[in-house]
């Protein structure tokens, strides 16, 4: 992040951060002038990195960038348990192959943000495996079951009547004793990951070791602009795209989530954001800065000719009103099919179908380039069809 000259370190990482527990201890490290080392973990259950995972990740860098290590520790073991955070259900284990091949694909991914000098790509089976039957009773007396059902997860189903399977406890308790192992300063994760990252400090006191500090960040909103970017929900945009598709995606944000994503991944100084915020106020076509955050991220990914050209191609298709050619795919599951309201929402485009409603009544609502009028309009199932709403959310639709 380019930031503005003067600026401490605690300053500078308090720019899109959530929480930092406890920041006087964090502060105090920062103080030694030593390189702190600086802990992430990813569970390798997709095959590629997302703009959700890179928040996490420029943070991780700017870190790098004051002069600390970053351990990137890839969950292949803890990734075999899956983590229950946000579940209300078990998930399904993963194949220990589909986990290795995801694997691989991170580490060859994280150079994309991370700095190879200053980064140690670790998998945590190199110390879970070796624990067996003894370590992990041992590990397991540390934590009390009405620790595990403080997680809101965990309660919520418990109060519900849904399973929580046993094995879904050893995950925060492994996920801690990886800060254990590798005696971590800091533990970076989502704000969902608050729990377990709690667990890391908890289990290095109980070993005899200096706590972390810990600093929670934002869930990144995906295309749908509701819930948190996920492959699994189809609602993201992978670091790996094509410059077009990437563009074209970054597009079809909303202009309100538009600025989420200016504030949790542009380089931008904060200043600019606020300065940009009253332009658009003052009546300039936020698309303008919309563009340029989609070149920003593009060439970042990719290189500054990548964004320039990605760049053009959008702006030449805009002008004559042609659509990307590769377009988010989504596969929507309903036998007697759906009408196109409820088909909207599913796939992501608006946030509720009274919008989508709204936005037929306004004409802004397109099915394979025809304009919508009648709110029940069927897609039905077998069909595959091309959906627009407004100028910039587009995506194709398979009924199955």
């Amino acid at each position: 992040m380019v930031e503005p000259p003067g600026l401490s370190s605690l300053d500078v990482l308090r720019r899109g951060t959530e929480e930092i527990i406890p920041e006087r201890e964090l502060a105090d490290r920062l103080r030694e002038g030593r390189p702190l080392r600086v802990k992430a973990g990813f569970d390798p259950t997709a095959p590629n990195l997302h703009l959700g995972h890179a928040v996490l990740l420029n943070k991780m860098r700017q870190l790098q960038d004051l002069g600390h290590q970053v351990l990137f520790v890839v969950g292949d073991f803890t990734a075999m348990i899956g983590d229950p955070t946000g579940r209300n259900a078990t998930r399904k284990p993963l194949t220990r192959e589909a986990i290795l091949a995801n694997a691989e694909t991170y580490q060859q991914q994280v150079f994309k943000i991370l700095d190879p000098a200053r980064t140690e790509v670790l998998l945590n089976s190199a110390w879970l495996e070796p624990l067996g039957a003894v370590g992990m009773i041992e590990l397991a007396a540390q934590a009390t079951v009405a620790r595990m059902l403080e997680r809101d997860d965990f309660s919520q189903r418990y109060r519900n009547g849904q399973p929580i399977a046993v094995h879904e406890f050893l995950y925060p308790l492994m996920q801690g004793y990886d800060s254990v192992v590798l005696e971590a300063d800091i533990e970076i994760g989502g704000t969902d990951q608050k729990f377990n990252l709690l667990m890391g400090r908890q289990l290095q006191q109980a070993h005899g070791k200096r706590p972390q500090a810990i600093m929670t960040l934002p869930l990144l909103e995906g295309l749908d602009g509701v819930k948190k970017m996920s492959k699994s929900l189809e609602n993201y945009i992978g670091i790996t795209e094509p410059p077009e598709a990437m563009f074209g995606k970054l597009m079809s944000v909303s202009d309100n989530l538009m600025w989420r994503y200016l504030e949790l991944l542009s380089a931008r100084p904060v200043e600019d954001l606020a300065q940009m915020q009253a332009a658009v106020a003052a009546g300039k076509n936020p698309m303008e800065i919309k563009l340029d955050l989609a070149e920003e991220l593009v060439a970042r990914f990719n290189s500054a000719a990548a964004g320039g050209k990605a760049r053009e191609a959008f702006l030449e298709r805009f002008r004559h009103r042609q659509v990307p050619d590769e377009l988010p795919q989504k596969r929507l599951s309903a036998p007697g099919g759906l009408m196109i309201g409820a088909a909207l929402q599913q796939a992501g485009l608006v946030g509720s179908t009274s919008e989508a409603l709204r936005l037929i009544a306004q004409g802004a609502v397109r099915v394979d380039g025809d304009r919508v009028d009648d709110p029940k309009r069927l897609l039905s199932a077998g069909n595959d069809y091309r959906v627009q709403v407004g100028k910039h959310r587009i995506c194709n639709i398979t009924m199955i």
